[in-house]
């Protein structure tokens, strides 16, 4: 559905290949804006864009963001980050870089252009929680040298950053902590719960759950969180987050790979594992500042976009050709 958020602008989307980054292009080009989507092709994938390149508003520019960029935009939302433990523990000095520099390069290009940018950062600045569900004013319980430090940490030094560049230099940021999204275009090998328990459950292998299953995670689909970075990013300028955005309907991971064998008729078992290390217990937002500031209230439920996220992995895996 086409969304009109005030008058065009040219946007700046890093990350723009990107399973959230390609959705959120598709609905910045919907409201009549033209999208500029920078990527350096790590974790994201020409098929989530190939649709767009058509498009007389969009281009793509192949890039890494911890090199400046110079480009002339009137919003700016900085997606570019590996965002799954199969991907950000496979490099993680280069995804801290990601994270710090990347940071720096569009806080910079922003305070030259004087325009506003958006940080996409994460539930997992709480950490392991000791609070639930999580409001903002939390600080979090991070390992700072675990293994998965380098995106929990980076993440954070990059709110520090955005924060910072604010009050020193009057650049109007947005900070979005993201919860587990899900849906259509996510990486078929990025390891988190939803793509790992379709994949497997389609091929009728064995679903693997690490630890006893009872951790929980709050699963929120992809269009309703892009529509959460949208109402952020052109919020009133004192609506600066960080804001919480992801559904609080709570589910165990357990729960989660029953939903999925039901809905494929899967011949899958269970199969549990040691759990990783750091790997939080409990996930799950306090939206209230979201429902207040923004108007936000995700609705959909988890079978329904389960049904879609399915569908989309059923086409995929028929596809006979490289998926990168």
């Amino acid at each position: 559905m086409a969304r009109h958020y005030r008058n065009r602008k040219r946007i700046l989307v890093t990350g723009g290949a990107g399973f959230l980054g390609s959705h959120l292009c598709d609905r910045l080009l919907d409201a009549g804006n033209e999208v500029l989507c920078v990527d350096n092709l790590f974790t994201g994938t020409k098929r989530n864009i190939d649709h767009l390149h058509s498009h007389p508003q969009f281009e793509f520019m192949r890039h890494d963001v911890t090199f400046p960029l110079y480009v002339e935009v009137d919003q700016i939302y900085n997606l570019a980050c590996p965002a799954s433990p199969v991907h950000y523990q496979h490099d993680p000095v280069q995804t801290a870089k990601t994270s710090v520099h990347g940071a720096i390069n569009m806080l910079g290009l922003a305070k030259r252009l004087k325009c506003p940018i958006l940080q996409a950062s994460t539930s997992e600045v709480y950490g392991d929680p000791h609070m639930s569900p999580q409001r903002e004013d939390y600080w979090g319980n991070v390992n700072p040298i675990g293994l998965r430090s380098c995106y929990d940490e980076g993440k954070r030094c990059a709110e520090t950053l955005f924060f910072d560049y604010h009050r020193q230099h009057g650049v109007p940021i947005k900070v979005a902590r993201i919860f587990n999204t899900y849906g259509p275009r996510m990486h078929p090998r990025d390891g988190r719960v939803v793509s790992n328990f379709i994949g497997q459950a389609l091929n009728n292998e064995d679903i693997t759950i690490y630890g006893d299953g009872s951790q929980t995670r709050s699963f929120c689909y992809v269009d309703e969180l892009v529509d959460g970075l949208i109402r952020l990013m052109n919020s009133d300028e004192d609506v600066i987050g960080p804001i919480n955005l992801g559904n609080p309907g709570e589910f165990s991971i357990k729960e989660l790979a029953e939903k999925i064998i039901a809905y494929t008729g899967s011949q899958s078992k269970l199969t549990f594992h040691d759990l990783p290390s750091d790997d939080p217990t409990q996930r799950r937002p306090d939206i209230t500042r979201a429902q207040q500031l923004l108007g936000w209230d995700p609705k959909i439920k988890l079978d329904t976009g389960i049904a879609h996220t399915v569908e989309y992995f059923q086409n995929l895996l028929n596809v006979k050709q490289p998926q990168y």
